[in-house]
């Protein structure tokens, strides 16, 4: 496959004009575009061009740019978390109605909780969990829930390589909080990435006794009612790993 002159496969940098885009936007400059991909504006409008032409990007009038739906639809009939958002939608709702707050589902991305599903209504708190959006596991319920329930080697990796960009927390504390998790059977977090919410998670297991999910609420944390939460949320939880397993 022909490179760039300067190293870069067209693969690389088809994936660098996709990834230039940020969380929320809906389209860019093409000049933008360039520039966030750091490619060359002719290179980038040769490619986008050409992406056009499959429907993975649209360029309108104006050197506007935008993903296409044809990438979307790949992504989505194709995507390796379809079945455990199918399993996961039913138990969701459920969860939802009753406590009419946020509701989320996460899987384990490298050392972040991607998150691949969110139920919200009107009034609910504010969650900073986006559907396709990631945290880093250690300010995440979901993504401590995740990690607790992983391999010995996993952890002592993760734990190995930890570094809070804000130099706030120490891998002795996330050591701690794992195994708080891992002990309980759920995560908790309290005030960590808003001061006014609670984040609450459990791991959905496996044949392997392996977390492949995470589901959780972010709920107000004036309202905190974990001896309630916690059983229904394992109850859904259980639910979806047998359907996995089915």
């Amino acid at each position: 496959m022909a490179n760039s002159a300067s190293g870069d496969s067209v693969v690389d940098r088809v994936v660098r004009l996709i990834e230039a885009f940020p969380e929320g936007a809906t389209s860019l400059q093409l000049t933008e575009l360039a520039d966030r991909s750091g490619l060359p504006l002719s290179s980038a409008h040769r490619l986008v061009r050409q992406l056009s032409g499959h429907g993975l990007l649209e360029l309108g009038a104006g050197g506007n740019v935008r993903l296409g739906l044809r990438l979307w639809e790949l992504v989505n009939r194709n995507s390796p978390t379809l079945a455990l958002r199918q399993a996961a939608l039913p138990f969701m709702e459920d969860i939802q109605q009753v406590l009419n707050q946020n509701v989320n589902l996460a899987v384990l991305e490298g050392w972040e909780a991607l998150f691949v599903e969110r139920l919200s209504r009107r009034g609910s708190v504010a969650n900073r969990a986006r559907i396709a959006g990631r945290m880093p596991v250690h300010i995440s319920s979901a993504g401590l829930a995740l990690m607790a329930h992983q391999s010995r080697e996993l952890q002592a990796e993760y734990l190995e390589q930890f570094q809070d960009p804000e130099g706030k927390v120490t891998s002795d504390v996330v050591r701690h909080l794992l195994a708080e998790a891992a002990q309980l059977g759920y995560a908790q977090l309290a005030g960590v990435v808003d001061p006014d919410t609670w984040g609450i998670a459990v791991p959905v297991m496996n044949g392997k006794r392996r977390a492949v999910a995470a589901l959780g609420v972010v709920v107000p944390l004036a309202e905190m009612r974990l001896q309630a939460l916690v059983p229904a949320l394992q109850t859904a939880a259980r639910g979806i790993g047998r359907q996995l397993r089915d």
